[in-house]
C-alpha cells in the first residue's frame, strides 16, 4: 500500500463524516470498500477478513467485516454500535463514524453525526427512500450537518438504470430541502463491486459527477470555530501548592468556540461577574492567545468565585442566561420522556435539576407534519420540548454554536441519558399549551 509521510499528513485538512442508512443498505460494505480501495487497510487486517470470509464459504472478502468489529455484529450481520475509523489520503485526513441502520439504533446516529461535517446516507436502489432514510435526513438537518451525500447503492442489482437513480435522487433532495439541508450530492454506487466509490464506474457512463472518495477529498471543510462566539466551560479550578506561586488560581477547560486573548475583558456566567484575562497557560507555557479545541488555563486579574460548570465569555459577547429552555430533541432512551418528567440537564460542564414543562409537538417523518402535544416521546422520536431548570444557564442557539447550544437530559435515578437537545432548533411547532400538572417539588 502507498504511504503518506508525516510532513504530508500534517499539511492535509481533516474531515469528520458519518454514514447512515437502513439495515442491509450496505454501509459497512461501503466503508470497507473505501478503506480497501484507498489502500488504508493493513495487510494483517485484510488477511483476517479473508480468513473469516473463507470460513463462511464466501469467494471474495466480505469488506463489511472491516467495520463490524463486535462479535454480536458479525453474528447478526448488522451494525449495532458506532464504529469509528481513521484513515488518510494524500489530500485529506478522515474520521469516519459508521452508524447503525436498524431503527432500534437510530439514536446512535445522533452520537455519530453530532460532530460530523458531512453525512453519507445510503439508499438501496431497489427500495428507494424509506422511513429510516427520512429519519436520518431529519437528524442530519437537526444537527446542522452542512453536507449530505445520498449514495444510491446496489445499482448493479437494478441494471445500472439511470432513471432509477434519478427518481430516488429527486425524491430525497426534495425531502431534504424541505428539512433545511443546505446541500445534497447524489452519487450512484455499488459498494460490493466498487462502482463510483473510489474509482469511476465503467457501468454508468451516464453519470459525470465525482466518486464518493473524490467528493470526500474536495468538499469544503468549514469546522473552524475560531471566529465564533468565544466560550470556555470551566472544568477545573487549579490551585497548586507551590511556594513560588502561592496566589496562583487558574480556570482550566477546553475552549468550545472562538478565541481568548490576554488583556481581554471577560464575564463569568451565570454569576455575571466581570474581570480581565491576566494570563493564558497552554501545556504549561504562557501564550498571548488561545483558540477553539485547545485545552487551556485562564488567569484573571480579579479574585472571583468560579467553579466547575461556570462559563467564561467575552464581556462584549455574553449570552443571556435563562431557566426556560425550548429545544428540538431526539429521544434516545427506551423509557419514554413525559410532561412533568424530573430530569437532570447537562449543558457544557454544568449539570442542574430540571423538569419537562411541555412537549409541544412530535415530528411525523413521513410528511414532516407535527403531531401536537403528544404527551410523551418514545425511543427515536424527534420532537419539541420546553424545560424549566432549577438554576439559570447561559445557553446559545444551536444555530450559533453546536457545542454550547446543545444539552442532554439525564435520568436522576440511574444516570441514563434520556434525550439529546438542540436549543432553538425548530420545525415550526404549534404554540404550546400551559402545563397544569400538580406541584411536586421540582416546579422551579
Amino acid at each position: 500500500m502507498s504511504t503518506i509521510t508525516t510532513e504530508e499528513l500534517a499539511e492535509t485538512t481533516l474531515l469528520r463524516f458519518a454514514t447512515a442508512g437502513s439495515v442491509d443498505d450496505g454501509k459497512s460494505t461501503l466503508v470497507g470498500r473505501l478503506l480497501h480501495d484507498s489502500k488504508s487497510v493493513l495487510t494483517d487486517q485484510l488477511e483476517a477478513v479473508e480468513r473469516v470470509s473463507a470460513s463462511r464459504g464466501q469467494e471474495a472478502p466480505d469488506l463489511a467485516l472491516l467495520t463490524d468489529g463486535l462479535r454480536a455484529e458479525r453474528e447478526q450481520g448488522i451494525t449495532i454500535d458506532v464504529a469509528y475509523r481513521y484513515f488518510a489520503t494524500p489530500l485529506r485526513r478522515f474520521i469516519l463514524a459508521d452508524t447503525p441502520g436498524h431503527v432500534q439504533y437510530t439514536r446512535n446516529m445522533v452520537t455519530g453525526a453530532s460532530t460530523a461535517e458531512l453525512t453519507v446516507i445510503l439508499v438501496d436502489a431497489r427500495n428507494g427512500v424509506v422511513e429510516q432514510t427520512r429519519r436520518h435526513a431529519a437528524i442530519a438537518a437537526l444537527l446542522r450537518v452542512p453536507h449530505v451525500v445520498l449514495a444510491v447503492n446496489k445499482m448493479d442489482l437494478v441494471g445500472y438504470e439511470e432513471k432509477v437513480f434519478a427518481a430516488i435522487a429527486e425524491e430525497f433532495t426534495a425531502y431534504a430541502t424541505e428539512l433545511g439541508v443546505p446541500e445534497v450530492t447524489a452519487i450512484p454506487i455499488s459498494a460490493l463491486v466498487g462502482d463510483n466509490v473510489v474509482e469511476p464506474s465503467a457501468n454508468m457512463d451516464w453519470y459525470g459527477g465525482p466518486t464518493v472518495l473524490e467528493h470526500l477529498e474536495t468538499v469544503p471543510v468549514s469546522h473552524d470555530l475560531s471566529h465564533c462566539h468565544a466560550r470556555l466551560p470551566v472544568q477545573y479550578v487549579i490551585r497548586p501548592q507551590n511556594a513560588d506561586h502561592p496566589d496562583y488560581r487558574g480556570y482550566a477547560g477546553q475552549i468550545a468556540a472562538g478565541s481568548f486573548r490576554v488583556g481581554e475583558s471577560v464575564t463569568v456566567l451565570p454569576s455575571g461577574r466581570a474581570s480581565k484575562i491576566s494570563g493564558i497557560d497552554l501545556l504549561g507555557e504562557p501564550v498571548d492567545v488561545a483558540w477553539t479545541t485547545q485545552s487551556v488555563t485562564l488567569l484573571l486579574e480579579d479574585d472571583i468565585d468560579i467553579s466547575r460548570g461556570d462559563l467564561i465569555v467575552p464581556s462584549k459577547d455574553a449570552p443571556a442566561t435563562t431557566q426556560d429552555i425550548e429545544a428540538t430533541v431526539c429521544h434516545v432512551a427506551d423509557a419514554p420522556l413525559t410532561v412533568g418528567h424530573r430530569v437532570l440537564l447537562k449543558h457544557g460542564t454544568r449539570t442542574v435539576k430540571a423538569i419537562v414543562k411541555d412537549i409541544p409537538s412530535r415530528l411525523t417523518l413521513d410528511d414532516l407534519s407535527l403531531h401536537p402535544h403528544p404527551g410523551q416521546l418514545v425511543a427515536n422520536d424527534i420532537g419539541r420540548v420546553k424545560v424549566r431548570t432549577a438554576e439559570p444557564l447561559p445557553v446559545d442557539s444551536y444555530a450559533d454554536s453546536r457545542r454550547t447550544g446543545s444539552f442532554i437530559l439525564i435520568d436522576p435515578n440511574d444516570g441514563q441519558t434520556l434525550t439529546a437537545g438542540m436549543v432553538g432548533e425548530s420545525f415550526a411547532a404549534p404554540e404550546p399549551v400551559k402545563d397544569e400538572s400538580e406541584d411536586d417539588g421540582w416546579d422551579f
